[in-house]
């Protein structure tokens, strides 16, 4: 027997499965139908205990070859573990991954009226325990602080490019799925990576062809110092953000963000170009947006959320700099949007052409 116990009091029983002990986290829903071992090891979601929506979780078992980084979720919640996984690739059960990786689990709750309940009312904290706790008081206090620069690497790391190597970008490490570096190096980028609190003369002086900005977990606003070293580096070389690089930009353009009621978690988010009309489907994990109007003047919007008008998309006229809130190197997930990679190789052509005529 264990329970979840939520910040507004409810209570679910279920089955213990994955790590011994309790865990008190921001509870979010991930709509993927498949995808778990993706989004077990998107540092994205640290601080935050996970449920999946679909119903059956586990059942092509664990695949290393698919992680996208090391697990950072403080908690895992499933309506069925599947204990007898299928796949040729698979070396062992998702249930003996949540135990190796510390990461507690419960089962057998109703995952769809969990996911309703915060839909109404908004992301909240809970708790995975084996006994229910005296007061709520911990669960209400806890608070998602300060996570970039955990699951940042610590130290540079250069990935070389697949081929020919055509140019040579940074990409500054707010925790990064492994997926965007193989997109660029499939693209013929040598690679090197960042940590996140890298000074912008480091990455200046490195005379790169463009600067990559990763996704990453927490509030966007707590990151002072990272926003700090993007200002001075925005106009400088050519720059492509995804999730919170997109959020950081935009708020070292003086703009702001704001916590959306549940966020995007899923592969299945529809987002509209606004030059051309076109829908695309997208795979997102982010609990904060960019406030649009919040950059008038500075940049513009390129693309919505077709469900709720969210900002999905900045460019920066005259700062050869574009950001997006989805992720187009999407692993697992839709690859409609994987063009954008090539066009951000097409920012820092057109910028090596430039630098080529003034010399």
């Amino acid at each position: 027997m264990a329970y979840l116990v939520l910040a507004n009091g409810d209570v679910y029983e279920g089955t213990r499965i994955g790590a011994k002990g309790d865990c008190i986290g921001e509870i979010v829903f991930t709509t993927g139908m498949v995808g778990y071992l993706e989004t077990l090891t998107d540092p994205s979601y640290a601080g935050q205990i996970i449920i999946q929506t679909f119903p059956m979780i586990g059942n092509y078992g664990v695949i290393p070859e698919d992680f996208e980084g090391k697990s950072a979720c403080r908690g895992y919640v499933v309506r069925e573990l599947c204990d007898a996984p299928s796949n040729f690739r698979s070396r062992y059960d998702l249930d003996t991954y949540l135990r190796e990786n510390g990461i507690p689990g419960i089962c057998g709750v109703d995952t769809r009226q969990l996911t309703r309940v915060i839909r109404e009312s908004g992301v909240m904290n809970a708790m995975i325990c084996d006994t229910l706790p005296d007061t709520l008081d911990a669960i209400r206090a806890y608070k998602v602080g300060k996570v970039v620069n955990e699951v940042s690497v610590s130290e540079p790391h250069t990935y070389p490019a697949c081929g020919q190597a055509r140019y040579r970008v940074a990409l500054l490490d707010y925790g990064a799925k492994h997926n965007i570096i193989r997109s660029l190096q499939s693209r013929g980028c040598d690679t090197t990576v960042y940590p996140a609190r890298t000074t912008a003369s480091v990455i200046l002086q490195g005379h790169y062809d463009g600067l990559m900005l990763s996704n990453g977990p927490g509030d966007p606003e707590e990151n002072v110092y990272e926003i700090g070293q993007l200002r001075e580096l925005i106009g400088k070389l050519p720059i492509f953000g995804i999730c919170l690089g997109h959020q950081l930009t935009a708020l070292a353009m003086g703009g702001r963000t704001i916590k959306l009621k549940y966020g995007h978690r899923g592969g299945n988010q529809p987002v509209r170009e606004l030059k051309s009309g076109r829908t695309y489907i997208t795979s997102q994990n982010h609990g904060y947006a960019v406030v649009t109007d919040s950059l008038k003047g500075t940049g513009t919007e390129t693309w919505r959320n077709a469900n709720d008008g969210s900002c999905e998309g900045m460019a920066y006229p005259g700062k050869n700099c574009e950001t997006v809130q989805f992720h187009p190197e999407a692993c697992s997930g839709p690859k409609d949007t994987g063009f954008l990679f090539d066009r951000f190789l097409e920012m820092m052509n057109a910028a090596k052409g430039e630098n080529h005529a003034e010399g």
